[in-house]
């Protein structure tokens, strides 16, 4: 008897371990979907097929993410764009793009306090793959609120970062044309240039 009722949970367990399998890939397969139709700009199906993903794994960072994308990027609809992304960084707790993406959020929002702060905790992790974009984002809004050399501090730490970042040169240029240094400006924005004709 005994034997027949670890036998009936063993048999439960796997049966839901393959309904999860099952859901996980599905989700992965939406998610791609939804990832090849943003890429052609056509939001309202990704939309639908992140939608979907979030469905069957609804604690899939990479879908809460790309959900918060759309809210920012196309809707720009900041307060769930911010609940998305606030949802990605809760399920992983190092995940950079999301505290970047959330940064942008709360920039847009004119809320530049915490964008700097998750900026700063993006840049913070040193297993981010693409640090230029928060140290750019961090820039810029040193640059908006007219902290000059931070600004500069920051866009030269991106560049540390990824050499050709052809952005960060871009902001170094705003920087020292507002500080009045024209030739150092027309340095920078001539080296972008040459990046990114």
């Amino acid at each position: 008897m005994k034997k027949n009722i670890y036998l009936l949970i063993l048999v439960l367990l796997c049966s839901c371990a393959t309904a999860s399998i099952e859901d996980t890939q599905k989700s992965s397969a939406h998610y791609k979907l939804g990832v090849s139709y943003l890429n052609e700009n056509k939001v309202q199906p990704a939309f639908i097929e992140f939608q979907k993903a979030l469905e069957l794994n609804p604690y899939d960072k990479e879908v809460l993410n790309a959900i918060g994308i759309i809210y920012l990027m196309k809707f720009e609809d900041f307060p769930k764009a911010i609940d998305f992304f606030q949802r990605a960084i809760k399920v992983a707790p190092d995940f950079s793009e999301g505290y970047n993406n959330l940064g942008v959020a709360y920039e847009r929002s004119k809320n530049y306090n915490e964008a700097i702060a998750f900026y700063k905790k993006a840049i913070a992790n040193l297993l981010y793959r693409t640090p230029e974009k928060a140290y750019y984002n961090l820039g810029k809004v040193y640059y908006r609120l007219g902290q000059y050399d931070e600004a500069l501090d920051t866009f030269k730490e991106g560049l540390k970062r990824l050499a050709d970042f052809y952005p960060a040169y871009y902001g170094i240029a705003l920087c020292y044309n507002a500080k009045g240094k024209y030739g150092d400006a027309s340095t920078a924005i001539t080296k972008a240039i040459e990046i990114d004709p």
